[in-house]
């Protein structure tokens, strides 16, 4: 009951309210990323979502679109904005990803979505990961987040998949908020983002 249609009731209830809740916010944010980052606010690419159905993220745009003298952009450290940096370490800039709840395309709580050019390297067990809507925060985010390897991610996030339950979300809610507030399992190394998945040994 709550899998097939709870779940999805209250990801669109909490997305709505939090939309309204937050829009002050939300405003004050773009106005400020839209001045870092040459008027675009917001960062757009598609994921995979359930059953690998591919859709268009949003989130707040953290870095900026400068290259190099080939024009490829410079790397991750070299972009990222002052502001970015900023909402980033305190995860504001996934508050747009509200708008991917509310339409279906995520839930709130689920295995985060992950790059399309991944898709052909996961293997069967990997590939459960997409049997249910991405999310917002998981499983994996609340026991490690960006600290811990590729393969004890998907384990995480496919044990998640099996796991599904009402007191299940509400656990990861409440770590997930405590892990925000602390600013709990965030790699403090120059680069903030995870290596590149490049497949199984």
């Amino acid at each position: 009951m709550y899998k097939s249609f709870l779940k999805r009731l209250i990801d669109f209830l909490a997305s709505f309210f939090g939309i309204v809740l937050l829009s002050p916010i939300i405003l004050f944010l773009i106005v400020f990323l839209a001045m870092a980052n040459s008027g675009k606010p917001f960062f757009f690419q598609a994921r995979p979502g359930r059953n690998e159905r591919i859709f268009k993220i949003v989130k707040f745009k953290s870095m900026n679109d400068k290259k190099d003298e080939n024009g490829e952009l410079l790397p991750f450290e070299q972009r990222i904005t002052k502001v970015g940096k900023f909402i980033r370490k305190y995860s504001l800039d996934e508050i747009p990803q509200l708008f991917n709840v509310l339409k279906g395309d995520m839930s709130l709580i689920g295995p985060r979505p992950l790059l399309v050019k991944y898709l052909p390297l996961y293997n069967d067990f990997q590939k459960r990961r997409h049997d249910v809507r991405p999310g917002i925060t998981g499983w994996a985010q609340v026991n490690g987040r960006n600290t811990i390897s590729w393969e004890e991610k998907f384990k995480l996030d496919v044990w998640y998949t099996e796991h599904i339950s009402f007191i299940t979300d509400m656990k990861i809610l409440i770590r997930t908020i405590k892990k925000v507030l602390f600013k709990e399992d965030i790699n403090s190394g120059q680069n903030l983002n995870m290596p590149t998945f490049t497949g199984n040994n």
